[in-house]
């Protein structure tokens, strides 16, 4: 039988750039899409047996019902031990509802560009994400950021102006990722000409992310491996 799984999508729309819900499916997961952003949420996460929290507009820290249902999701699946992945705002709300609202912070610039990562040596045996290396390559654009230091996390992988990129939370299969490895390079040059006026206001060259773009296959064994995890796990 298929594992259940869970992708909460927490953007404008009930839809994504990436074809990341098709990678899910491809490794045998049975994905149900539920609109958080709209009020949409499962009855109860012991049906699935892994999760995906998408990005936002909003931060983790902001007062808005979907945010404080999702904190509360976040926090009774990880007790129930379902594998969790969170990508930018979804790697923040995880660093909020399981280390502290305080774990997430307005930045002073925004952090914006295709960027190399360095990684920890905590990555070496890291689950999913071991595959990767001393370095990753991918797309990184946020405000807000995930603070390093919390004892309850391992950091796996740093920018140069962001200590926190990728996570684990304890030893539990519970990850954060701050960049975006799930859009491929062309999924990206189409979003960057489609957030131009966002991308500029926050600093970004179109031409140059568009110039540097990258399928950031490396990345991407993460969120494969994760998704085999769950599929391991199917109820």
């Amino acid at each position: 039988m298929a594992g259940r799984f869970l992708y909460l999508q927490n953007g404008t729309s009930n839809t994504t750039v990436s074809r990341l819900p098709d990678l899910f499916r491809d490794t045998g997961l049975s994905v149900e899409m539920m609109w958080a952003y709209n009020g949409e949420f499962p009855d109860d996460v012991r049906n699935y047996d892994g999760i995906f929290i998408s990005g936002s507009p909003h931060g983790a820290y902001e007062d808005i019902p979907f945010i404080h249902r999702e904190h509360h999701l976040i926090r009774e699946a990880a007790a129930e031990g379902v594998p969790m992945l969170g990508i930018c705002f979804g790697s923040q709300i995880l660093a909020s509802a399981l280390c502290g609202r305080d774990q997430v912070f307005r930045r002073a610039t925004c952090e914006v560009g295709n960027k190399w990562l360095d990684t920890t040596v905590a990555i070496r045996t890291d689950p999913i994400a071991s595959e990767i290396g001393e370095r990753v390559y991918m797309f990184v654009w946020h405000n807000d950021e995930v603070r390093a230091g919390h004892p309850d996390m391992t950091i796996l992988a740093s920018s140069d102006a962001c200590p926190n990129q990728i996570w684990r939370y304890q030893n539990k299969p519970i990850w954060g990722i701050q960049g975006h490895p799930e859009v491929t390079r062309a999924e990206a040059v189409g979003w960057f000409e489609a957030s131009r006026p966002r991308l500029e206001k926050d600093g970004a060259d179109i031409a140059e992310l568009q110039a540097t773009a990258d399928e950031a296959l490396p990345a991407k064994t993460m969120l494969s491996r994760f998704a085999r995890l769950c599929a391991g796990g199917s109820k």
